[in-house]
């Protein structure tokens, strides 16, 4: 048991009966890279630690079962302090089990009973401690508030992936971590932060921590373990391990897999069959936004280098996707958005800043009116998100009514749902070659954002273009020729409303078909519906 107590990958090996007596275990160099850098933590030489890895690839074993009854026992460090946690209260439950079965095995026990014994006083699921003032807590993200610390900070999985895509939820992840979680060691010289997930979104709580946390004391940096499913020799830099171990992936071949002893070629291809691309490249590849574009294929957007004739415009209008913090914080974005008779989308214009409230007024007005200039037969609708709440309500409607009193059409909507699915419709549109950008000095930064989506900081541009395309594409009325009340009505069910001066009638058709007559004040525009 000499070799054991010194190394926790052979220590692994003779525990894994243990867990899996039923399966032969299938060692690999990717878990010895995981236990290397674990010793690291143990032995002081690292202090904040990621280790990006696929799902599957015994992470939660090695971290969260095994290193905790390794530093116990075999090191003989039973004074250690932990604090493990997941996004779900059951995942950090079931390894704290785990290892206390390890800790009560005759095996364990007969090797190394006497270096500490549980309590039988705190000896639950999601805590137990040890005679030598050593605990292990088990909680969940969001879940411990004031109050116990550790010599070992651990969370294994922060996100649930059918979770990460919400903004309001990672964010809370994430200020969690921040806030109640940052400052629980016991002491910053000897413990250890380790973080091990695979990656699900670029402001995941991995990303969020490699572009914030810092060792300040030592200058060092936080230290990635990257282990993507298949080999890339090109990878950007914020995305390549950086350890100060002498450790260096062993592959050189472009998608070579990770473990081909549990995951050759073959089942990684049904597992890759199985998942999106954006899945792909965040949970597999540990890289959350796919090469050559996340949800979006920018190389399928097309150019246009004029704006078309009016004849051959169907639709025009504005969406708004709208912030309201000067210098900092989120964007406001409108999008003018063309339907052409072809069929096609073209995106002609886009406004976008950072902007208060009086000055984003002002923008959105003053866009309104040099779009409703380009065609003298075309309403441009402007459309606008409105925002949850109260004060949502009333920023909207205050938004309509500056437009409405300078004789524009405007719209609020109430947007639900997850900001992805709502631009399933557009990013179709994208990848299928349907979408034109007029070019112009906005289209670099405007691919840019639709490249890195939606793992990307911002995603106003494409959050408002796929709202301007759902209402320029939506099922409407089809609005007939204009005809003079005096005309005559082919259905003679339909009774015509009675007209004042100043005002026109439309019929509304169905196929050839005229089921209603509406009647309109001032400049209205053949073919625009609402």
């Amino acid at each position: 048991m000499v070799l054991a107590e010194k190394s926790l990958r052979q220590y692994a090996r003779l525990a894994w009966p243990l867990l899996e007596p039923k399966k032969p275990l299938i060692w690999n160099w990717h878990l010895d890279a995981i236990c290397e850098h674990l010793e690291a933590v143990t032995n002081g030489v690292i202090h904040y630690l990621i280790i990006n890895v696929p799902p599957r690839h015994m992470k939660s074993l090695c971290v969260s079962v095994l290193w905790p009854t390794w530093e116990w026992g075999p090191r003989n460090l039973p004074t250690m302090r932990y604090v493990y946690s997941s996004y779900a209260q059951d995942l950090s439950t079931r390894d704290a089990l785990k290892s206390r079965r390890i800790i009560q095995s005759d095996w364990y026990q007969n090797n190394w009973g006497d270096r500490f014994t549980l309590t039988s006083d705190q000896n639950q699921k999601t805590r137990y401690d040890n005679n030598k003032t050593g605990y292990r807590i088990a909680t969940s993200v969001g879940g411990m508030g004031t109050g116990e610390g550790g010599d070992r900070i651990v969370v294994d999985d922060p996100h649930n992936v059918k979770q990460a895509e919400s903004d309001r939820i990672r964010g809370e992840t994430n200020v969690w971590w921040d806030e109640s979680m940052s400052t629980r060691l016991d002491d910053e010289d000897t413990g250890a932060y380790v973080i091990i997930a695979q990656r699900t979104h670029y402001m995941d709580l991995c990303g969020h921590v490699m572009e914030k946390a810092m060792d300040v004391e030592s200058g060092n940096d936080v230290v990635r373990l990257i282990l993507p499913a298949r080999f890339e020799k090109e990878r950007e830099l914020n995305l390549q391990t950086r350890t100060p171990l002498q450790f260096e992936d062993p592959r050189t071949k472009e998608g070579e897999e990770l473990d081909k002893g549990r995951f050759p070629d073959r089942k990684l291809k049904k597992r890759e069959a199985r998942m999106t691309e954006y899945s792909r490249a965040g949970q597999l590849q540990q890289r959350p936004s796919p090469r050559g574009g996340g949800i979006f294929k920018v190389e399928n957007f097309k150019f246009m280098k004029d704006m078309p004739d009016e004849s051959l415009v169907k639709e025009a209008l504005i969406y708004w996707d709208k912030a309201g913090t000067e210098g900092g914080g989120d964007f406001s974005s409108g999008i003018f958005m063309l339907q052409l008779m072809t069929g096609n989308v073209l995106v002609a214009g886009v406004e976008r800043g950072q902007w208060d409230y009086t000055k984003r007024e002002k923008r959105i007005l003053t866009f309104a009116i040099l779009c409703n200039a380009y065609y003298k037969n075309i309403n441009v609708k402007t459309w606008h998100e409105q925002e949850p709440g109260s004060g949502g309500k009333e920023s909207a409607e205050r938004t309509t009514k500056n437009l409405i009193k300078n004789g524009l059409l405007s719209e609020a909507e109430r947007v639900t749902g997850n900001k992805v699915i709502r631009s399933e419709p557009y990013q179709a549109a994208v990848d299928n070659g349907l979408v034109y950008l007029l070019i112009a000095p906005w289209n670099r930064g405007f691919i840019d954002e639709h490249e890195k989506a939606p793992n990307y900081e911002f995603k106003d541009q494409w959050d408002s273009s796929a709202g301007a395309f759902n209402k320029v594409t939506a099922p409407k009325k089809v609005f007939g020729i204009r005809v003079h009340v005096e005309g005559e009505n082919k259905n003679t069910a339909l009774e015509k409303p009675e007209m004042k001066q100043g005002e026109e009638l439309v019929a509304v058709y169905e196929g050839d078909k005229v089921i209603a007559y509406e009647k309109i004040g001032g400049k209205r525009r053949s073919g625009i519906g609402y």
